[in-house]
């Protein structure tokens, strides 16, 4: 068994519907289904139910303590050689998306971890692609932004040598567990051009203020803990400047524009000394 498709939910039978209806119709049988719902009372058990009879499925819903709870159960469950997380009411792309990811772990000679494309999607209709393509990932990488959690194939053994995902957070520990994963201990995720799933925005890193501030707050705990003061002293320092640079670095006009004012500037000054 090569991949564990793993799928949390709680009370939310449309988005899971969809998930499981995104799974069935993979074209690919090398991979096992897990659901772990949580005492759902909205009919998503019975929604699970009307489709025990797909292959390799297995499932169970009983009280969790939170979402990284119930991932980790998924994660002991899991017998593949990868994981890949697709929540309650995220969709593969399309039907060949697991037998593409096999195949791109073949053709990377199995790496660690294997990110391909996201699609962001709102209940309006609008959509984002997020791609990474030519993405170093560095302590500054985990500082501003984070490696996709969702469609990404993680091996398996990695949860025994990095650790389980922290129960203790509530939105952050995908983020945490990536850094690390990839800044402490060393690992190189690898990239495949390849459009894996429709991520569902309304999720709850995503659904109000108070969980943004959640997150937020998390996120600075953990690099507290993770960095000395001093270093993240720098990042502090330094991060408001990256992300006008990565910004600028978007539009090549503005970046050519500002890099010839650096120069000229730099002239400038170097003639004054």
């Amino acid at each position: 068994m090569l991949i564990s498709v793993i799928t949390i939910n709680r009370n939310n039978s449309a988005g899971l519907l969809q998930t499981i209806e995104s799974v069935a119709m993979q074209t690919s049988n090398d991979f096992e289904y897990i659901i772990v719902d949580g005492a759902s009372t909205d009919g998503s058990v019975d929604t699970i139910r009307q489709h025990a009879s797909m292959e390799n499925l297995k499932w169970i819903s009983e009280p969790d303590t939170g979402i990284y709870n119930a991932m980790n159960k998924g994660i002991r469950m899991a017998t593949g050689d990868y994981v890949l997380m697709l929540n309650s009411g995220d969709r593969f792309i399309n039907p060949e998306v697991v037998t593409n990811l096999a195949a791109g772990l073949a053709n990377k000679a199995y790496p660690d971890i294997l990110y391909g494309n996201t699609i962001n999607t709102w209940p309006d209709g609008k959509q984002q692609k997020v791609s990474n393509p030519n993405a170093v990932y560095t302590m500054m990488s985990f500082y501003l932004s984070t490696l996709d959690h969702v469609g990404t194939c993680i091996k398996r053994q990695l949860f025994d040598t990095v650790g389980m995902y922290n129960e203790q957070m509530k939105i952050c520990s995908d983020w945490e567990w990536f850094m690390q994963a990839v800044v402490f201990k060393g690992i190189k995720p690898a990239y495949i051009d390849l459009d894996t799933v429709y991520f569902d925005m309304t999720g709850i890193s995503e659904s109000d203020g108070k969980n943004r501030q959640i997150m937020r707050d998390e996120k600075r705990k953990a690099l507290q803990q993770a960095l000395p003061p001093a270093i993240l002293a720098d990042y502090d320092k330094l991060g408001s400047d990256y992300r006008m640079l990565m910004r600028l670095r978007r539009h090549p006009w503005a970046y050519r524009l500002t890099k010839t004012i650096e120069r000229i500037l730099f002239k400038i000054e170097k003639s004054k000394k």
